[in-house]
């Protein structure tokens, strides 16, 4: 076996909402609001996939945050390889800079490799890694991290200073829960965790974000 495999088959996948059915989601890379300014590759359907392993990890934390009174927002999870591929070649290649002022103002597109934001081969592929946010259940409205989902800057670092304490503090409710549950932070995004334990740590998919792929793949079809 290589040191990194590469495979379509989502046998070990799952349907989050069949998990954590009060989890609200906003597939950011299913519609145009990103940082590509398009739908991306793959995604097929505004769907969040997972392993069976990080979705009950993330059903913990769900129901922990519940009882605190937060319900959790997924932005994304599994993401195919071809997503990947477009996120470097947008990177590297395109000249498409319609986005920036939302996104990424005050570093350069071609930056975003460098500087972490964008992988050439990222953890999502490997199906155990999500972006998530806090929703306050008493007012409907997310909370205040300090930097929009996708930013990419030093604001979006979780351990940044430059916002206010009531947005620090809000960034490490939702670490301190997700690490309690077995999911690890990125030094560079307060909204993305990945699975301590993943169950395949060298293996990169590249099946489409579908529930009809997923069903299919799953009975063998």
């Amino acid at each position: 076996m290589n040191s990194q495999d590469y495979t379509n088959d989502p046998s070990g996948f799952v349907l989050l909402s069949d998990y954590v059915p009060q989890i609200i989601q906003e597939i950011r890379y299913f519609s145009t609001y990103n940082f590509v300014g398009e739908r991306i590759d793959g995604y097929e359907e505004p769907c969040a996939i997972l392993t069976a392993e990080a979705a009950r990890a993330l059903k913990s934390a769900s129901n922990e945050l519940n009882v605190m009174g937060y319900r959790l927002k997924i932005f994304d999870a599994y993401r195919p390889t071809a997503a990947v591929r477009q996120f470097v070649f947008w990177a590297l290649e395109d000249t498409d800079i319609r986005m920036k002022p939302y996104f990424y103002p005050t570093i350069d597109k071609e930056e975003t490799i460098s500087l972490g934001y964008i992988a050439k081969e990222s953890s999502h592929s490997r199906g155990s890694t999500v972006d998530l946010t806090l929703l306050d259940m008493a007012t409907g409205k997310e909370v205040d991290m300090g930097s929009p989902f996708d930013y990419f800057g030093e604001l979006s670092h979780p351990d940044c200073r430059d916002i206010t304490d009531e947005q620090y503090e809000n960034r490490m409710i939702l670490q301190r829960v997700m690490v309690r549950n077995g999911f690890e932070p990125y030094a560079c995004e307060w909204w993305h965790f990945t699975l301590r334990r993943e169950p395949y740590p060298n293996t990169y998919f590249s099946f489409p974000v579908s529930s009809a792929y997923l069903k299919r793949g799953r009975s063998g079809a």
